[in-house]
C-alpha cells in the first residue's frame, strides 16, 4: 500500500489541476475514512489515517459527485437491461 500513496487523490492533487471547477469521480466503494470495519483495518494495517484511495476532505468536498456518478450509473444499467433482455 505504501507505494500508491502517491496517487492518492488529496486537496493538493485537486488544486495541482489548476481548476476551480475540477469535480471529483470515484465509482465506489471509496476508502475514504475509518469509519468501517474495513477501513479501520486497513488505516491499522498500512497506517493510513487519511483515507486511502482518497482522503475525507475530497470525498466529502463540494468537488465530489461521487453519488450522482453512483446513480447515472444505476439508471444507465436499467437501460442497457431494458435494451437487451426486452422484446
Amino acid at each position: 500500500m505504501r507505494c500508491c500513496v502517491g496517487y492518492q487523490v488529496n486537496s493538493q492533487m485537486m488544486a495541482l489541476t489548476g481548476n476551480p471547477d475540477v469535480k471529483f469521480l470515484h465509482c465506489l466503494p471509496a476508502f475514504h475514512d475509518d469509519q468501517t470495519t474495513l477501513g479501520k483495518q486497513m488505516a491499522k494495517e498500512f497506517d493510513l489515517h487519511g483515507g486511502m484511495e482518497v482522503t475525507d476532505e475530497v470525498f466529502e468536498s463540494a468537488a465530489s459527485v461521487v453519488f450522482d456518478q453512483a446513480e447515472n450509473r444505476m439508471h444507465t444499467i436499467k437501460a442497457v437491461m431494458v435494451a437487451t433482455l426486452g422484446e
